[in-house]
């Protein structure tokens, strides 16, 4: 595919994964087509090569390939993303009856540009557990496709200074989502109960929890002159999970020999302390049960591990002319010219010397521009399941991810050029 038809399938994944568990649903369909396999944690593992996955909670996977080549001398190449986006949540009892409107109570999920929310046609998509027919309990996704949610601005006649002092909404009171009006013949809390019955088909007795994110409706797109931008929701770090997927599901990468792993974890933007998240035991469990299949000793398993990289894929952020102070002023990175190697000096990202010269060989070897990024020294610098990953493995780690505009806003932008360029890269780091 060109540079166009990749970042169209970057589009259509976003827009089929308005949730961390609709994310893993999407990741699941295209590995089917792929003769990928599930396994089930809960069950013994007899492998002989051969792809597969697993799930773990519904928003977290991990996908590998078991090739020919020795582990123990050839180590694992590992990719690392995240699913999950900041944004606001439904809380568990969600309905604020403000006659003659019904609201929807929001807990704050991770560190998004609230007023980006504001004015946007909103919906919900998650997940429902319920007691199945055969007595046990089972999730359903769910999605409203239809935008069924509104945080309207405050008049500008009402809040004279918004423009000099910028918007700001409290996270208690101003945050409620619109979502009806009242009505006399249902009580406000069997009206929502009512709309997930209908909408899933289950009954509300069946119904025990849910968990639902809050999503833009709107569609991605192309912008700019020459059509070279591209904006949509959950840029990060959905665009980071799609080209390393994209980038294994290659035949380059899938005939290589090599033992391939892609890992995407939900519960980045809150720290990943989960079960599911990077700081918790799902990729060490996998690891060492694919070491164990593989009838490694433990010492062969640590040789693997020492002769392991790992590629930590997140976003990074573009240079914003209309902001210069914001950036480091050696360290502007630019959209449409190559994914970018993040480098911190208290570790905030993973790279180290020898991490990022092994990325920097491989985008040269791809023959894909790379840029180097450093956080402004007065600011506080994020971070990534990079530190955390490789803290719990031992793994030589590089961060590396391409530059957007606007990151944990509502609707993000990057460059078109670029994803063709990391999916390149991730593709040779993959296939030698």
């Amino acid at each position: 595919m060109n540079d166009r038809e990749q970042v169209k399938d970057l589009l259509d994944f976003i827009d089929a994964s308005p949730s961390p568990w609709h994310a893993i649903d999407s990741i699941r369909q295209r590995l089917h087509a792929f003769g990928f396999q599930c396994l089930d944690e809960r069950e013994a593992w007899s492998l002989s090569g051969g792809r597969y996955y697993v799930v773990r909670d519904d928003s977290s996977i991990v996908v590998f390939v078991i090739g020919g080549k020795d582990l123990a001398q050839n180590g694992f190449k590992i990719l690392g993303a995240h699913t999950d986006s900041p944004g606001l949540r439904i809380k568990p009892q969600p309905v604020i009856n403000s006659d003659p409107l019904l609201r929807l109570a929001v807990e704050v999920y991770g560190g998004p540009i609230l007023a980006t929310f504001s004015d946007r046609d909103l919906s919900l998509a998650g997940r429902i557990a319920y007691r199945a027919d055969d007595g046990q309990i089972s999730t359903r996704l769910l999605r409203f496709e239809q935008p069924l949610l509104r945080l309207p601005n405050l008049a500008i006649h009402m809040n004279r200074s918004v423009n000099e002092d910028g918007l700001k909404f409290n996270k208690q009171t101003e945050l409620p989502l619109l979502f009806a009006r009242t009505s006399a013949q249902q009580l406000p809390g069997d009206r929502f109960t009512s709309m997930l019955s209908e909408a899933s088909g289950l009954s509300a007795e069946q119904i025990l929890s849910w968990e639902f994110n809050v999503y833009d409706t709107q569609k991605g797109a192309f912008w700019g002159e020459e059509q070279l931008f591209y904006a949509d929701s959950q840029l990060d770090n959905l665009a980071s999970c799609h080209a390393g997927l994209t980038a294994l599901l290659h035949e380059d990468a899938l005939n290589s020999g090599n033992t391939l792993v892609c890992a995407f974890f939900d519960h980045e933007e809150i720290g990943s302390e989960s079960c599911k998240g990077a700081a918790g035991s799902f990729l060490p469990d996998i690891l060492q049960r694919i070491s164990a299949t593989m009838n490694l000793k433990e010492q062969d398993y640590q040789r693997a591990l020492a002769n392991s990289l790992m590629i930590s894929a997140d976003m990074a952020h573009a240079y914003q002319p209309n902001f210069p102070n914001a950036y480091e002023p050696g360290h502007k990175i630019f959209v449409n010219q190559g994914p970018v190697v993040k480098i911190n000096a208290n570790h905030r990202y993973a790279s180290s010397c020898l991490s990022e010269a092994a990325f920097i060989d491989i985008c040269r070897q791809a023959e894909v521009p790379f840029q180097k990024y450093a956080h402004r020294g007065d600011l506080p610098c994020g971070s990534t399941i990079g530190p955390i990953a490789s803290a719990k493995l031992g793994i030589a780690t590089v961060d590396v991810g391409n530059p957007m505009w606007a990151m944990h806003s509502a609707r993000e932008s990057a460059g078109v050029m670029d994803h063709s360029y990391m999916i390149k890269a991730l593709n040779q780091f993959f296939s030698p």
